[in-house]
C-alpha cells in the first residue's frame, strides 16, 4: 500500500490556499510516498481551473516524484445531489462533473464524491426523507457515471457521516445495482467507529467494491459523557492489525491516504511515523 495524506492536512490546505508545489515538498519531506488532491468552490483547484493549468499541476507532481492518483471532493456538502432544492441538486451534479474533467486532467483516476446527505452533525440544517434522498443519490450517480465512464475516472463513494448508507450491505448493494465498473467506495476506516461499527467487517463485506482507502483514527469515550472525538493514528480505537489484515485479504494495495485535520506544526511528520507503525502490522 501506498502511504499518502490529503492536501487538506497540509497548513492552509484546508481552505485550498497552499499552493500545490509546497504541499508536494512538504508531504515529501515528511516522509510520504504520495499525497491526495483537492477541488473545492474556492482555492489553488476548483471546478473553473482550466486543463492548461491542470497539467502544469501534473507536471510539478511528475517533478516532485512523489504519486497523486486520488482526488478529493467535498463540495457536496454545501451542493448536496440530495437537497429538497432542485438548482441545488442541479449544481451538485455540475461541479462533480467539472470535477471528474479535472481529476483525469490532473493523471488522477479516483474522485472521491459524497452522494447527498439525509441528516448530519456537518450540515446542521439538512434534513431529507431517506428513500428520497436514495432516489435522488441515485439519479446523480446515473448522471455522473455518464462523465466518469467518458474520462476514465472511478466515482468513488465516501462512508461518511451524512446519514446516508450506514450498512456496508446497503451501500454494497448500492453499489452494484449500477453495473459499473467506474463507480465504487472510497473507504473511510475511522469514520465507521463514530457509528458503533467494526472497520473489518465493512472492509469484508464491501470486498472489491473498495476502490480507494482514507484512514484516520477515532475514540469512544466509554465512561460516555456525550463526547466523542476523531484523534491522531494509533491513540484511538481502531483495531489497526485487523483492519491491516481484512486489506490485504481483498487485495487491497493501493493509496492509503491519511485524513488528518485541522493542520497544527508537527501532524505531518506524526502521522507519518504512526502510518509506518500501521504499515508494518
Amino acid at each position: 500500500m501506498i502511504k499518502s495524506i490529503s492536501y487538506w492536512s497540509v497548513k492552509n490546505g484546508l481552505g485550498g490556499a497552499r499552493p500545490v508545489r509546497e504541499a508536494l515538498d512538504d508531504v515529501k519531506a515528511a516522509g510520504f510516498a504520495g499525497m491526495e488532491l483537492c477541488i473545492g468552490v474556492d482555492g489553488v483547484l476548483t471546478p473553473s481551473t482550466s486543463k492548461a493549468e491542470c497539467e502544469m499541476l501534473r507536471a510539478e507532481i511528475d517533478r516532485s516524484g512523489l504519486i497523486v492518483e486520488t482526488l478529493a471532493s467535498g463540495m457536496t456538502w454545501a451542493l448536496s445531489p440530495t437537497s429538497d432544492e432542485p438548482d441545488v441538486r442541479r449544481q451538485a451534479v455540475e461541479a462533480t462533473s467539472a470535477a471528474l474533467k479535472r481529476a483525469a486532467w490532473l493523471g488522477c483516476d479516483s474522485l472521491l464524491f459524497v452522494p447527498g446527505i439525509v441528516a448530519s452533525p456537518i450540515v446542521l440544517n439538512e434534513r431529507v426523507r431517506y428513500d428520497v434522498a436514495v432516489e435522488r443519490a441515485t439519479e446523480a450517480v446515473k448522471r455522473l457515471l455518464e462523465v466518469a465512464e467518458n474520462v476514465a475516472v472511478d466515482l468513488c463513494l465516501e462512508n461518511v457521516w451524512n446519514g446516508l448508507f450506514y450498512s456496508p450491505l446497503e451501500l454494497k448493494h448500492f453499489v452494484e445495482s449500477f453495473n459499473s465498473s467506474r463507480l465504487g467506495v472510497y473507504f473511510d476506516v475511522g469514520n465507521v467507529l463514530g457509528y458503533h461499527q467494526h472497520p473489518p467487517h465493512w472492509i469484508e463485506l464491501l470486498g472489491a467494491s473498495i476502490k480507494r482507502v482514507h484512514v484516520k483514527d477515532f475514540r469512544h469515550h466509554f465512561d460516555w459523557d456525550g463526547s466523542y472525538s476523531f484523534c491522531m493514528l494509533g491513540e484511538g480505537d481502531v483495531p489497526w492489525p485487523e483492519t491491516m489484515a481484512a486489506l490485504r485479504s481483498i487485495g487491497y494495495d493501493r493509496t492509503l491516504v491519511a485524513e488528518m485535520l485541522p493542520f497544527r506544526p508537527g501532524l505531518l511528520e506524526t502521522t507519518s511515523r504512526a502510518m509506518d507503525e500501521i504499515l508494518a502490522v
